[in-house]
């Protein structure tokens, strides 16, 4: 998707926005650092994302190379989706906004010790204890 996505500029910040500064695309991501993998798991998160635009995200980010799909059943195909390294390297970005937003907006809850001692290592597929 980067390759053939269409970018508003060369600036850093605002590609990095056309690429995850969605609505929802991190909230995504950070159901994903808490163990989120299947399409039903992100459509029963807290936000309710419509089911057409969670299967719209899911698309776009697995073309920008953020999650890949593992299909776990056939009859119908269903798939868990994985971040790729690219995706938890997204994990400071979430870490950050969860401090700001704690910071910042009285009505949030502090970030959970989980999210803020993790490393994207932690998140990749293939770890021992995944």
């Amino acid at each position: 998707m980067t390759d053939s996505m269409t970018f508003r500029s060369d600036c850093p910040v605002a590609s990095a926005l056309d690429l995850v500064g969605d609505r929802w695309t991190l909230v995504i991501v950070r159901d994903m650092i808490f163990g989120a993998a299947t399409f039903g798991d992100f459509a029963r998160g807290a936000e309710r994302i419509p089911r057409n635009i969670l299967a719209n995200r899911l698309r776009r980010m697995t073309v920008a190379g953020l999650v890949r799909q593992e299909k776990y059943q056939a009859r119908p195909d269903r798939f868990r989706y994985l971040l790729t390294a690219k995706g938890a390297d997204l994990l400071p970005v979430v870490q950050a906004l969860s401090l700001w937003s704690a910071a910042h907006l009285g009505h949030v809850y502090p970030p959970p010790d989980a999210l803020l001692q993790a490393q994207p290592a932690d998140l990749m597929p293939g770890k021992p204890d995944a």
